[in-house]
């Protein structure tokens, strides 16, 4: 919550459409059990289930009851704000660009990091040996435990007849199902609007959850920014959080406020 006089709690059109959209598609995420996902959830542009709608269609959909809450939450918080600073048709016009934009970042990020490991994949199907599949898991970053075993068990039995076809099926199965892993929500557009308050609105105080303490829009603004970018880079086992589509979509809100000359507010 921020402390601030202007708002209120009424609902702009465009906010209370986004967040009813965002719902009704829930929704039915949880009656198809999933099934509109390969359809609309985004894809990795090398994968077979990528279509050209789902840089857009992917943003409205969710992956559990915590994930929409949060983003419909900060949605209602701070994009009624923009939504009467900017106009109806330019803040929709600043959320889907965000989002757009931060689905060509999510998709960027991941060309470099999948581009290693088919690269030293490619390698090794064409020198399947012991040292070589070692070599292929520390270039690819490939950290899966079954792959470690297969490597103990293959320097435990250097003659192992079966290890090197086993390694590749192996291989080719944890790499279609990286570049199949689908991608959902409006983090992306949420985190423009987040950036975008924080830049018009420098010195709202907002009331922070854990701890219950006020900190200024600009300061929250540039701390998550820098959370993300941490956690982007570090990219800890398990971390299934695109990090850079929610860096993207700070960044084109960055260039759309530049661009737009989007004056900030004294208040």
């Amino acid at each position: 919550m921020f402390n601030s006089r202007r708002g209120g709690m009424q609902m702009p059109p465009v906010v209370l459409n986004l967040i009813i959209i965002n719902v009704v598609v829930f929704i039915a995420q949880n009656l198809m059990h999933g099934r509109l996902d390969d359809l609309f959830a985004l894809h990795y542009w090398h994968s077979p289930l990528f279509r050209w709608w789902q840089l857009f269609t992917h943003m409205f959909m969710h992956g559990s009851e915590l994930h929409i809450f949060s983003n419909m939450f900060a949605l209602f918080m701070f994009g009624r704000v923009l939504e009467q600073s900017l106009g109806p048709r330019r803040f929709l016009m600043f959320y889907l660009i965000c989002g757009l934009g931060a689905a060509f970042c999510h998709l960027s990020v991941l060309s470099l990091q999948f581009g290693s490991f088919h690269d030293a994949f490619v390698h090794y199907q064409q020198h399947p040996t012991l040292q070589e599949y070692a070599q292929m898991l520390q270039k690819g970053k490939v950290t899966h435990p079954v792959f470690g075993t297969i490597l103990s068990h293959w320097s435990d039995n250097p003659t192992c007849p079966d290890c090197a076809q086993v390694s590749i099926m192996k291989l080719n199965e944890y790499f279609t199902g990286l570049i199949n892993e689908p991608t959902v929500g409006a983090s992306g557009a949420v985190f423009g609007l987040l950036f975008a308050f924080g830049y018009m609105y420098p010195n709202v105080e907002l009331m922070l959850l854990f701890p219950p303490i006020p900190i200024k829009a600009k300061w929250f603004v540039a701390g998550y920014a820098v959370f993300e970018l941490f956690a982007g880079v570090k990219n800890s086992v398990g971390d299934n959080i695109a990090h850079f589509a929610h860096l993207g979509g700070m960044l084109f809100a960055f260039i759309l406020i530049r661009v737009w000359h989007i004056r900030r507010s004294m208040w």
